[in-house]
């Protein structure tokens, strides 16, 4: 073989594995902390209830009726201190000092009541989660998103514009 085939053979070779790395980085996927990633605790979203109050009924009681159930999945405890719910209008809860054990479900009230192991509260004057149409989404206390939760036709079109 001469020298400038030799030449020309690493060139190739160097173009195919730059090819390759290349492709390979584009096949990753996103790491935006914005989106559902699999999470290993395994705590998901299993029911919403956005039954909000009628007109001029913002008793703590009706308010409760609307709520957010999470279950953790696997055998081993979560610790959710730090986690968050949030809406698409930005009104966040924060699990503080709440650990939900392995096979459990805990619903979050909109209202006032006495915590539990169960039920927590938010301790809310008004409602929260749009029975039209809103999104739901957990948050781990790294900011990562663990499941989110949408209802609605009109949940990306409010206004005349679109939201994400």
């Amino acid at each position: 073989m001469s020298a400038s085939a030799s030449v020309s053979a690493r060139r190739l070779t160097a173009a195919a594995l730059a090819a390759g790395a290349l492709v390979g980085a584009v096949a990753l996927p996103a790491s935006a902390s914005d989106h559902v990633r699999p999470d290993r605790t395994r705590v998901e979203i299993s029911a919403v209830h956005h039954a909000s109050p009628g007109r001029g009924d913002r008793s703590y009681r009706e308010l409760n009726k609307e709520w957010v159930e999470l279950t953790n999945t696997r055998r081993q405890s979560v610790n959710l201190d730090g986690w968050t719910l949030e809406d698409e209008d930005g009104r966040t809860y924060t699990f503080d000092h709440y650990r939900l054990e392995g096979r459990a479900t805990v619903r979050v009230h909109t209202g006032q009541g006495r915590d539990s192991r169960t039920d927590l509260y938010q301790d809310r004057h008004n409602s929260v989660w749009d029975r039209r149409s809103d999104t739901v989404t957990l948050r781990n206390d790294h900011g990562r998103v663990i499941d989110q939760e949408s209802w609605g036709y009109e949940r990306h079109h409010r206004g005349g514009g679109f939201r994400r």
